[in-house]
C-alpha cells in the first residue's frame, strides 16, 4: 500500500480522499527539516503547501518518493531539477486559486477606491475625520486589466458586474476571446493612459518584470488606482512611490512585493497604500480546494499512474514516454523558438505530424509543443494544463497527420497564426536521437539547438556574414555553428546562430543596425 505523508496544514477532507482510495496516510505538520530527513525515505507521496522545503538534501533523502503534490500554484519550495533527477513527478494545484485572488483583488479596488483602511483605522482613533476621506465611484469607471488569462477574466467579470468599462492587455488574448468575455483588446501604451483603475494578473517572467516602470507610470491618467494581486516584481516599487508622491498615482492596494515575506519595503507607510500580506489564496474555500484537488491527484497518480498538473513530466505512460522521448524534445524546441519569435496574440496553432510520429499518441506532443509556446508569457504553464491554457485564451489547436514525403522520413511542424501574420518551424529527429530544426518560415535549413542562439532575418545581400561576425567577435561571443537558409538568391534569409553565452542587449542591438538586417531575436532554450 502506498504511504503518503502530508507534511503543511492540509484540510482534513484531503485525509480522507487518500484513505478512501486506499493509501496509508500520515498527517505531520510542523515537522522540523531533520525530522523530515529522518522519516521521508519512508513515503511514496508527498503532499505540502510552502512551508516544508523539498531540499535537494531532503529529495536525496526520499529513497521511495514517486510523487510530490503542491498543494497551490507556487513551486518555490520544491527543487523541480532536483525531484526531476530523481524520477519524481511534481505536481501543482494551478486553478484552485482563481476566484478567491480575483476577488480579492476586486475588494482591494474597492477598498482603495473608498480609502477604508485609513477611515477605519481613524474612527478607532476616535477622529471621525468624515471630511477627510473622499472616495471616487468604481461605476462608469474605466478598469484596465494587464493580463487577462484565468484570473484577470474573473476580475473583468466582476468588474462588469459593478457596472466598469474593461479594458485589457495580454498578448495571447484573441479578439474572439475578448467578444467573449466582454472585454475591449488594447495594446500597453493605449491601456495606461486610459484606465482609471489598473489591475495586474501576469506572471513574473523577463517579458513582464517592472511592466509597470517608471516610464510606463509617466503614461498613466493622472488619478490613476493601481491593484497588484499577482507576483512581485511586476511593478518598479522606487518608481511608485515617486509617482504616489508627487501625486499623479492616486493610491495602490498591494497584495505582493518584489522581495517576501516583505518584512521592510520602501512602500510601506507612503499614504494611500494598502498592503495585505500576501492573501490572495487566503480564503477557506480555496484552501479546501486545492487540498482535495492535490490528494486527489496523488491518489491518481500513486493507484493507476495518471498525471494531472504535473511540472516535470508529461501525461505519458513509460512505453510512450521511451518512444516519444527525442520527439517530445522536438516539439519542446520548436515551441519555444515560435514563442520567443511571437509579439501578437495567437489565434491559432497548427501542428503537422508526418511519417512514422504520426502513428504515436499525439496528446503529450501537442501539449509540450503548446507549453514551449506559452512559456515565455505564462510562466506557470506546464505540458498538462497548456491546453487548458490554450483554450483560456482562445487559441484553436489544430493536429493533422501527413505520410512522410521528402527526404525525411519524420517530421514535425509548428505553424502559429497571429493577428498579423503567420509563421512556421519545422523539425526533425536523426538516426542519433537528436532534434533539428529544417525550415524555418518556409526555408530550408539544418541546426541543432543550444541553450543560448540568435535568430536573424535578414536580406540575402553580401556582407552580412562578416557584419555580424564582426560584431559577435567585438563582443567576444564565440559562435558555435551557423546555420542560414534563403529563398532565393537575393531575396529574404535566416540565420540560426549558437553561440556559448547569452547575447546582451547592446549586442543585439548593434546586430540590428547592421543594414542586410530585418530582425534579430535572442533566444533561450
Amino acid at each position: 500500500m502506498p504511504k503518503v505523508l502530508i507534511s503543511d496544514k492540509l484540510s482534513p477532507a484531503a485525509v480522507e480522499i487518500l484513505e478512501n482510495r486506499g493509501l496509508d496516510v500520515d498527517f505531520k505538520p510542523g515537522l522540523s527539516k531533520d525530522e523530515l530527513l529522518s522519516i521521508i525515505g519512508d513515503y511514496d507521496g508527498l503532499a505540502v503547501r510552502s512551508a516544508t522545503k523539498a531540499t535537494p538534501d531532503v529529495i536525496e533523502a526520499a529513497t521511495n518518493l514517486k510523487a510530490i503534490g503542491r498543494a497551490g500554484i507556487g513551486v518555490d519550495n520544491i527543487d523541480i531539477p532536483a525531484a526531476t533527477a530523481r524520477g519524481i513527478v511534481v505536481m501543482n494545484t494551478p486553478f484552485g486559486n482563481s476566484i478567491t485572488t480575483a476577488e480579492h483583488a476586486i475588494s482591494m479596488m474597492m477598498a482603495l477606491a473608498r480609502q477604508i483602511p485609513a477611515a477605519n483605522e481613524s474612527t478607532h482613533a476616535g477622529k471621525w475625520e468624515k471630511s477627510k476621506f473622499m472616495g471616487v465611484e468604481v461605476t462608469s469607471k474605466t478598469l484596465g486589466i494587464i493580463g487577462c488569462g484565468n484570473i484577470g477574466s474573473i476580475v473583468a467579470s466582476r468588474a462588469k458586474g459593478l457596472q466598469m468599462k474593461v479594458i485589457a492587455f495580454d498578448p495571447f488574448l484573441t479578439q474572439d476571446r475578448a467578444d467573449e468575455i466582454g472585454v475591449e483588446k488594447v495594446e500597453l501604451d493605449e491601456l495606461l493612459p486610459r484606465a482609471d483603475f489598473i489591475s495586474l494578473h501576469t506572471p513574473l517572467t523577463d517579458m513582464t518584470r517592472n511592466i509597470l516602470s517608471a516610464e510606463a507610470l509617466q503614461k498613466t491618467k493622472k488619478g490613476v488606482r493601481i491593484v497588484n494581486c499577482a507576483r512581485g516584481g511586476l511593478i518598479d516599487e522606487a518608481a511608485l512611490k515617486a509617482a504616489i508622491d508627487n501625486g499623479h498615482v492616486a493610491g495602490a492596494a498591494l497584495d505582493v512585493f518584489a522581495e517576501e515575506p516583505a518584512k521592510e519595503n520602501i512602500l510601506f507607510g507612503t499614504e494611500n497604500v494598502i498592503c495585505t500580506p500576501h492573501l490572495g489564496a487566503s480564503t477557506s474555500e480555496a484552501q479546501e480546494n486545492v487540498a482535495l484537488q492535490v490528494a486527489e491527484q496523488l491518489a491518481d497518480y500513486l493507484l493507476d499512474g495518471a498525471v494531472t498538473n504535473a511540472l516535470n513530466t508529461p501525461s505519458v505512460t513509460a512505453d510512450e514516454a521511451q518512444q516519444l522521448g527525442p520527439y517530445i524534445k522536438l516539439v519542446e524546441q520548436l515551441g519555444l523558438f515560435a514563442g520567443q519569435v511571437t509579439e501578437s496574440a495567437i489565434n491559432k496553432v497548427e501542428i503537422e505530424y508526418a511519417g512514422t510520429v504520426s502513428d504515436y499518441n499525439l496528446k503529450p506532443l501537442t501539449a509540450t509543443a503548446l507549453e514551449g509556446l506559452l512559456r515565455p508569457q505564462v510562466s506557470e504553464v506546464n505540458m498538462v494544463n497548456a491546453p487548458v491554457v490554450a483554450k483560456e485564451r482562445g487559441i484553436e489547436v489544430e493536429e493533422v497527420t501527413k505520410s512522410a514525403k521528402g527526404v525525411y522520413g519524420t517530421y514535425i511542424r509548428l505553424i502559429v497564426h497571429t493577428e498579423r501574420q503567420t509563421r512556421s518551424i519545422a523539425g526533425t529527429v536523426f538516426s542519433d536521437g537528436e532534434p533539428r530544426i529544417i525550415q524555418v518560415k518556409g526555408i530550408g535549413l539544418e541546426a541543432q539547438v543550444t541553450p543560448n542562439m540568435l535568430y536573424v532575418t535578414n536580406q540575402d545581400k553580401p556582407g552580412f556574414i562578416g557584419a555580424l561576425g564582426t560584431v559577435l567577435g567585438d563582443a567576444n561571443l564565440n559562435i558555435a555553428t551557423f546555420a542560414l537558409g534563403r529563398k532565393d538568391e537575393g531575396d529574404d534569409a535566416i540565420a540560426l546562430v549558437a553561440i556559448d553565452q547569452p547575447i546582451d542587449e547592446a549586442t543585439l542591438t548593434k546586430v540590428g543596425e547592421i543594414p542586410q538586417v530585418v530582425q534579430a531575436k535572442a533566444l533561450s532554450f
